[in-house]
């Protein structure tokens, strides 16, 4: 039998969003017996869907972006230095990216619901643990692996494979929805934590944060009940790629650039937007709601950058974003004095915006190219470059705070890593070449 991957298209579909369209090889979403007949899910269903993807990721990412307040607690509480903080992080976005194929692989051959369950659960136990811990190691073991793991299970990994089989026409719109959760979890985590940690400690902020995840875990998992199930296997691949097939292309590797540089260059800022505002000498909780609003952008941002690549391609609409996160980080290294609001306003608009803006179409572009029912194992291989870059470039930019007594290099850095991953996503622009194996008996 042929051993021949299905051809991805050359350009996104321009055809206006409307109905979802399934994939006839996937079972139904709305029932959970994968042998019952194929029957397309319900408008109401797959909007449902679509939403309850959102939720859950937004609960699952502000609790991972809360960290950037509780970093600057750590420091006033224990005085480790911003290096010292920085690591758990780094460690965080290492262990996402490292577990990242193998929460494709599980959703793949689980479906969306079990790993919810089994995501939620560990966030849970990660915060109450946080709540306890008072060394270094502990909170690199806490927050940078369980705490990890768990909210890895409760992202776009887990999301993007079935909704990119429920949206085929309007695909980058549905991936660019769940993606603005990432966004819209940085404007209200920063705030909310600092009001929590002001009223109640930082002990009290992580127990409550945890009895709250464990509260609405089961909840969220029965949202996709019999949702995202994966498709039977299949005695031949000639249905999708498969990761080896995929890995022998460039498009690939360029794909793995694309997320490398792209974490790079936003986590040389994200991570230390706080720290960096407050020791120019704005107030804390005033500069946590400035970059709070701004995050809010990136909700309406998200999905207008990702909707937008359905009509004028994703590499065209990626550029965009790069560009409008590079204004921003300029605005902040014009920053000199807490009286310049202004530029703190910009900064945080302009950097807010795209923040997650170009995730859609990188990840919907991985849906273009790869297309199959192992969409989730490739899509978790190549992630791995987001680990990495997002895991240097936060320890990174404490590093060079440490050692410089500034952010500017940091910033600099950001401006590099984004335009280098601009370059390697226009390389994308086609489709790689067809590949025929040997035939198989």
């Amino acid at each position: 039998m042929s051993d021949t991957p299905v051809p991805a298209t050359s350009a996104p579909t321009t055809l206006a969003p409307d109905t979802a369209v399934p994939d006839p090889a996937t079972p139904d979403p709305a029932t959970s017996d994968p042998t019952a007949p194929h029957r397309p899910a319900t408008p109401a269903r797959v909007w449902l869907l679509l939403g309850a993807a959102f939720a859950t990721f937004s609960i699952g990412a502000g609790f991972m972006q809360a960290y950037t307040v509780f970093l600057v607690t750590f420091i006033d509480v224990f005085g480790w230095s911003r290096a010292e903080v920085s690591v758990a992080y780094a460690v965080a976005q290492l262990v996402n990216g490292a577990s990242s194929p193998l929460v494709g692989l599980l959703v793949d051959r689980l479906g969306a619901r079990r790993l919810i369950l089994i995501g939620g659960t560990v966030l849970a136990v990660g915060l109450l643990l946080s709540s306890r811990v008072d060394a270094l190691w502990q909170v690199i073991l806490v927050y940078g692996v369980v705490m990890t793991l768990g909210a890895n299970c409760l992202g776009l990994v887990v999301f993007v494979p079935f909704l990119s089989r429920l949206f085929v026409r309007n695909r980058g719109m549905a991936v660019s929805v769940v993606q603005s959760a990432n966004g819209f979890a940085r404007a209200f985590s920063a705030p909310v934590t600092t009001l929590m940690i002001s009223g109640l400690g930082w002990r009290g902020a992580y127990l409550w944060q945890g009895v709250f995840m464990a509260a609405v875990v089961i909840p969220l998992a029965a949202l996709f009940r019999g949702a995202g199930r994966p498709a039977a296997r299949r005695t031949t691949d000639a249905h999708g790629w498969t990761l080896r097939q995929a890995m022998r292309t460039p498009h690939f590797w360029l794909l793995f650039v694309v997320y490398l540089c792209t974490g790079l260059g936003s986590f040389l800022v994200a991570l230390h937007q706080l720290a960096f505002a407050i020791d120019i000498g704005f107030d804390k909780l005033y500069a946590a709601e400035v970059l709070g609003l701004g995050a809010f952008l990136s909700l309406p941002g998200v999905i207008i950058t990702g909707t937008l690549s359905d009509y004028i391609g994703r590499e065209l609409a990626a550029i965009i974003t790069y560009g409008t996160s590079i204004i921003g980080v300029i605005c902040a290294l014009l920053i000199t004095s807490p009286d310049q609001h202004l530029l703190l306003w910009l900064h945080s608009c302009f950097f807010g915006l795209t923040w997650g803006a170009r995730g859609p179409a990188i990840t919907a572009k991985t849906a273009d190219l790869f297309p199959g029912p192992n969409l989730g194992t490739i899509l978790g291989v190549i992630t791995i470059g987001t680990g990495i870059g997002a895991a240097a470039g936060s320890w990174l930019a404490g590093f060079v705070f440490d050692t410089t007594g500034s952010y500017r290099v940091a910033f600099w850095l950001s401006i590099l890593f984004y335009v280098a991953g601009s370059v390697a996503f226009w390389a994308l622009r086609r489709p790689p070449a067809m590949q025929t194996p040997a035939t198989q008996t």
